[in-house]
């Protein structure tokens, strides 16, 4: 992937028309997919906010959170393999956390699978840490889930 494509994706919030494309790439990289039907369920709530990154009209990543008061569960976040390695994870989740700040989410957490270092990697690029264990929460394989952490604050924006 060139460095071109990279300055050509946009970040947008996610929409109907794209969960077609959205559930293509959940299936392709999880074992245990959300459905179409998941997606649109979770759209359609007050309380989450998911954003698409779209490449010529191809969603290249996707991510979101349910948010609860002023802290917000980070629930789904995919690349699409041709799309790795160029940003694209990293801005989506800027982009998702400003939109969460926007909306008085001041913390953010997430799971992610023990043996997935370049998640975690970029997770720590920005602000999280590892602060418990869920044993066994990931199947097909069955895996242990680092529990992650972040505050939303002027230190993020700064580094961002």
């Amino acid at each position: 992937m060139s460095k071109r494509v990279e300055r050509q994706f946009q970040l947008r919030l996610m929409e109907e028309s794209h969960l077609d494309q959205v559930a293509e790439i959940e299936k392709r990289i999880f074992s245990e997919p959300w459905s179409r039907k998941g997606f649109a369920d979770s759209l359609r709530s007050p309380d989450t906010c998911y954003v698409a990154a779209v490449v010529s009209g191809r969603v290249a990543g996707y991510c979101g959170f349910l948010q609860s008061f002023d802290e917000a569960d980070i629930t789904n976040m995919a690349v699409d393999e041709p799309y790795r390695g160029i940003g694209v994870g990293k801005r989506m989740l800027e982009e998702l956390m400003k939109r969460g700040k926007s909306r008085g989410v001041s913390r953010f957490t997430l799971e992610v699978r023990v043996s997935n270092e370049a998640a975690i990697r970029l997770y720590e690029k920005l602000g999280f840490f590892t602060v418990g264990v869920r044993k066994n929460f990931y199947s097909k394989p069955t895996e242990d889930g680092a529990i992650m952490w972040t505050e939303y604050s002027s230190a993020f924006e700064k580094n961002n």
